[in-house]
């Protein structure tokens, strides 16, 4: 019979490896939906210490889905993408 921590701790290591993607992911993601124009406001979200920085002036603007191509905003459809991607891990980490 294993051990429990011969059982657990792969699963453990596979969503932590998981969760230190999810800042990268989330930015690329919040990226993706950003509504285009000049480009500066994707040219100026980056990763910040504390989330996505989307470091222009209309920011929250958009945000608040003032877009035709982003009518939703940005944080509200990048929040459910992290959560999808949680559940994944979650449920990887539980059949390993």
């Amino acid at each position: 019979m294993p051990k429990v921590k011969d059982t657990i701790t792969p699963a453990l290591l596979a969503i932590a490896k998981g969760l230190k993607d999810l800042p990268d992911e989330a930015t690329k993601y919040w990226k993706s939906i950003t509504p285009v124009d000049t480009g500066n406001a994707k040219r100026r979200t980056k990763k910040s210490k504390k989330g996505v920085n989307a470091d222009y002036e209309y920011a929250s603007y958009l945000d608040k889905g003032h877009s035709k191509q982003a009518p939703d905003g940005m944080s509200e459809p990048t929040r459910k993408h992290i959560d999808k991607i949680v559940k994944k891990l979650m449920k990887k980490g539980a059949s390993k």
